[in-house]
């Protein structure tokens, strides 16, 4: 391991900060329930909440995505960490030399024609610099802040104390699955090498397509911690609110393309869909109207087995044709355990609110009289309580990401306010789903992009200890 990976004294730092703040709630949680008091679980998740909200980095990243995730943090917590920003301080002109030197040397800045010390963006596991290479191309430079590792570490460990505080409050969903997800998921988001595979992987995908556009990767000025890619022109897909409806569908319809399409033909989605990893480029340089979408991160990409993308398919198949027999053997086949029929109604509820548009073959916006902030957790909300009385389910790894990824989907395209026909578009995508196909069409990009191909899940579920 390198010397930033086991630094003792940097992760010993972090424990105690994120330790102090979520022992403080186990703590009177544990207390209260000793003497029979009530446990006031407002205010705890908002002590919590204010607490983390000073940290920032991963265990931002973390309490962000369990907001989403139906019963995985009690309904107050998931609330206020909903609020919580992950945008972190960025790294001064002193902190940034001393970074580029430790990872392309003391010469560095002869490496670059240009080089902003100041980010251009920061988040909570790194943050981009505009630069100019050696043959005038601009480049996004992503530098990952320092004792990173450490900090991952003593996060998730962190994490599963809250995930024991939430078993014994509301044991509605076994999270081990979950936590070994998240785990996996955050210590993958540290290996940029991964990530310039990610990318060249996108990039083999999307190359004819002219509504998506991929970075390109500078291997020269890369490294295991540092990433260089071609920078893409574009503007925040928020500016476009206020735009012709035609504008807003165009952006919408890329979007949905360069989500569900390496899902259905790869086995391949992004992770992380939320504004900030998307800029819009226009029609033409004449022309303010959208050409399509630029997409900027690649550090959460969720790859699948072929028999994941089946199920989901069956899923669908199922709730078109009000299959229960179907509907269950998808959940089976994803590798759900613990299921009863209350608890197959629990996540078939769920299952029509994220199939929902696609079941419905007209034009609509994604979620009738819902804001963005709001979408999917009056359903997530209802499904919690039935597996709380019902439960507790084991939920299997590959669903926490995609699970995720489509909320975060849907609240893009309500920001965007886009009306389309998603049934269309959805059928569009599945036409003519051979898994035998899809399977060496896998193998054959992730070969070619360097990306491992997903491993079982059974295996999957063996690689990664949780906490004592």
């Amino acid at each position: 391991m390198s010397n930033e990976e086991n630094r003792f004294s940097a992760r010993a730092a972090r424990y105690a900060r994120v330790g102090s703040n979520v022992g403080s709630v186990a703590a009177r949680f544990a207390g209260q329930r000793f003497l029979g008091l009530e446990f006031d679980r407002s205010k705890a998740a908002q002590d919590l909440a204010a607490a983390l909200g000073g940290l920032k980095g991963p265990i931002m990243k973390v309490a962000q995505l369990l907001s989403t995730i139906p019963e995985a943090l009690p309904k107050e917590y998931a609330r206020e960490l909903a609020q919580l920003q992950s945008q972190a301080p960025p790294m001064g002109p002193g902190f940034v030399r001393r970074r580029m030197v430790a990872e392309l040397g003391p010469e560095w800045r002869d490496r670059f024609k240009d080089f902003s010390t100041e980010a251009a963006a920061s988040a909570s596991l790194g943050q981009v610099h505009r630069s100019v290479a050696a043959d005038g191309r601009d480049l996004a430079v992503k530098l990952q802040y320092p004792d990173m590792q450490s900090a991952v570490e003593a996060d998730l460990n962190q994490l599963w104390v809250i995930f024991q505080l939430h078993a014994r409050m509301d044991p509605g969903i076994d999270t081990k699955e979950i936590y070994q997800e998240i785990s996996l998921r955050l210590r993958e988001e540290l290996d940029y090498e991964l990530e310039a595979c990610h990318i060249a992987l996108y990039d083999l995908i999307f190359r004819d397509d002219a509504a998506i556009r991929v970075p390109e990767v500078v291997p020269e000025l890369s490294t295991k911690r540092l990433l260089s890619m071609t920078w893409l022109e574009g503007r925040p897909l928020l500016e476009f609110k206020e735009h012709a409806l035609e504008d807003r569908n165009t952006i919408a319809r890329a979007m949905f393309r360069a989500w569900w399409y390496p899902f259905s033909h790869f086995g391949a989605i992004h992770g992380d869909p939320h504004l900030g990893n998307y800029t819009i480029f226009p029609s033409s340089e004449a022309d303010a109207k959208p050409g399509g979408v630029n997409l900027l991160d690649y550090g959460c990409i969720r790859t699948f087995p072929i028999s994941f993308i089946s199920g989901v398919i069956d899923l669908y198949t199922g709730l078109q044709r009000n299959d229960r027999d179907l509907i269950v053997h998808a959940y089976e086949r994803w590798g759900f355990r613990g299921l009863n029929d209350e608890l197959i109604e629990a996540l078939t509820i769920w299952a029509r609110f994220i199939y929902g548009p696609l079941l419905d073959d007209r034009e609509r916006t994604i979620a009738e009289d819902t804001a963005p902030g709001e979408y999917g957790r009056k359903e997530a909300f209802t499904v919690s309580k039935m597996l709380k009385e019902k439960g507790p389910v084991t939920v299997p790894r590959e669903f926490v990401f995609m699970d995720r990824a489509a909320i975060g989907l849907g609240g893009v395209f309500l920001h965007l306010g886009a009306k389309l026909n998603w049934y269309e578009l959805f059928n569009e995508t599945i036409q003519d789903f051979d898994p035998a196909v899809v399977e060496a069409r896998q193998a054959e990009a992730f070969k070619t992009a360097g990306v491992p191909l997903p491993a079982k899940t059974r295996v999957q579920n063996e690689s990664t200890p949780v906490p004592k």
